[in-house]
């Protein structure tokens, strides 16, 4: 069952090994946490759905609470806080599960007609409030397509598939490699996110150093919209005009809802693995990252951490008699005090990935990396999607964490992030709390990289003054990422929380073409409003 409160399986659970709780209350103190509200006091709460007559509806639409509940929130620290304390707000008034085309064409009917407001749900993963429902006096129904999950058509000479927009990530690819092939795409999202909610937000996986991220993988589709069904072509390239498949990616449910998905697949490869490298200090790893990539040396995947985080990430992996024998390996080296951590994939058949790796480690012994094999990368492999469990671990422990992330020029790389840390790890000082910051490099390109920090913090006594706590390092923080060079964001796409932050990075006449396409598809503001323009 799913958590109704926070992420993944009720049934998982990560543990914090000792060393690693004594490691955070070393850095930031001892924490206490909150009490958590139950899903039976939540339930209570919600009110009389406030939708119009459901003739012809009831078996799409469901306005019980427990549904409506599940349906509130996504994931962002607000958001978590909201369903641990209990005090969600405005619920959605229903929640539609339609089947096929057609049923969602007669949703978009009915809310148009009745003066009713639509929210896509995806997967529930947002962590920028883009489910969130706000109070705008009229009633909300949230729409999930998870009835929609298969695969639908498989082109094998043109390597396209055709899927529902509501497969999550797990349906995509299972149903992919039973034919020999696969997406590619893994956020660490992928256990639950979806593959129309991937394009809604212009996702991006951890492997798209090979494969792309989605909107490389997006052929085409359908959207079901106010105006009608929009139906976007799989053509290789065009230079017929601004392009349509474009204007869909980033959408967020403002211009219709997503209901197929053609994507642009791979055979599957007959290697992969995931080697680890240490560098002595920062400015060695970080310059033997973009060495990699401006060379195109062949990698599926790219993740550099810097020392802080290097120094996170084994505290908290457990085995202290290993880790300290991995120490004292990697001290001999020259990789002390300051070493960061890389971690890269070489996946293809096997000559490819022997020759990418032969360059991979020539360019990292060009900077004195430590290349210790594969043990560390397949653990990283084993729990690549299991790190959002985190949060639940930390609070249990009474800390709230969650990340910033951005992308900008080599030039501007340093730069920023220094600034970004610096914010956070400060901006609690007048409440003499710390925070705990650190940073890696997740995704690459010629020009520049990702930036992708987390800073964890302890709990207040109240969920309310936590929140205030949150809202100023992510406000504060924001604001000098998109007045410093940086995206607001490079893979969570912009929902309610980034929104503010919009006009800075597009400009005002960028800002006014956005809206003038959301006003042609939806004039009425009835789709997930407020979220992508404030």
């Amino acid at each position: 069952m799913r958590r109704w409160n926070g992420w993944g399986d009720d049934k998982f659970n990560l543990d914090i090994p000792e060393g690693g709780q004594d490691f955070l209350a070393e850095r930031i103190g001892q924490a206490s946490a909150l009490n958590d509200c139950t899903l039976e006091d939540v339930c209570a709460k919600v009110p009389e759905s406030r939708l119009p007559s459901l003739d012809g509806l009831s078996d799409l639409i469901d306005t019980s609470p427990e549904i409506r509940v599940r349906h509130a929130r996504g994931q962002s620290l607000p958001d978590w806080l909201a369903m641990r304390s209990g005090e969600i707000g405005l619920f959605p008034d229903g929640v539609a599960l339609p089947s096929t085309n057609s049923e969602v064409q007669k949703l978009l009917k009915y809310v148009q007609e009745n003066d009713v407001h639509l929210i896509p749900y995806g997967g529930g993963t947002s962590v920028a409030g883009h489910i969130n429902p706000v109070d705008q006096g009229k009633p909300v129904l949230t729409v999930s397509l998870a009835n929609m999950n298969r695969l639908i058509d498989l082109d094998r000479d043109s390597q396209l598939a055709t899927f529902g927009a509501g497969t999550p990530g797990p349906l995509v690819e299972s149903q992919l490699r039973a034919h020999g092939y696969t997406l590619g795409h893994f956020p660490q999202s992928f256990e639950l996110s979806t593959i129309g909610g991937w394009v809604a937000s212009r996702s991006s996986g951890q492997q798209s150093l090979r494969y792309g991220r989605i909107e490389q993988l997006f052929a085409g589709g359908r959207i079901e919209t106010l105006q009608g069904t929009l139906e976007i072509p799989t053509i290789p390239a065009s230079s017929a005009g601004p392009d349509i498949r474009e204007m869909i990616l980033g959408s967020e449910g403002r211009l219709g809802l997503i209901t197929e998905v053609k994507a642009r697949i791979t055979r599957l490869p007959e290697h992969e693995r995931f080697h680890v490298v240490f560098f002595p200090n920062w400015d060695k790893a970080r310059t033997a990252a973009r060495k990699l990539v401006q060379n195109r040396i062949q990698l599926s995947m790219l993740r550099l951490s810097n020392a802080i985080e290097t120094e996170t990430q084994l505290a908290l992996a457990g085995h202290p008699g290993l880790i300290s024998l991995l120490e004292k390996f990697l001290s001999l080296r020259g990789a002390d005090d300051g070493k960061c951590m890389m971690t890269f994939g070489v996946t293809g058949s096997k000559d490819q990935a022997s020759a990418s790796l032969k360059q991979a480690r020539k360019v990292c012994k060009e900077y004195d990396g430590v290349y210790t094999g594969t043990k560390l990368g397949s653990k990283w492999a084993e729990k690549r999607f299991t790190m959002p469990y985190l949060r639940e671990a930390l609070w249990q422990m009474g800390y709230a964490v969650d990340t910033l992330e951005t992308a900008t020029d080599w030039e501007n790389v340093d730069r920023l992030l220094e600034k970004m840390e610096t914010s956070l790890r400060t901006g609690l000082e007048d409440k003499q709390e710390k925070s705990h910051v650190f940073t890696h490099l997740s995704h690459f390109y010629g020009q520049g990289c990702s930036i992708y920090t987390t800073y964890v913090f302890r709990v207040a006594d109240t969920y309310a003054e936590t929140l205030e706590r949150w809202k100023h390092l992510k406000n504060t923080t924001s604001e000098i990422i998109v007045r410093n060079g940086g995206t607001i964001s490079h893979q969570h796409g912009v929902g309610k929380d980034h929104a503010p932050f919009m006009p800075i990075e597009k400009g005002e006449l960028g800002m006014r073409a956005i809206r003038a396409l959301t006003t042609s598809f939806d004039p009425d503001k009835r789709l997930n409003p407020t979220t992508l323009l404030d």
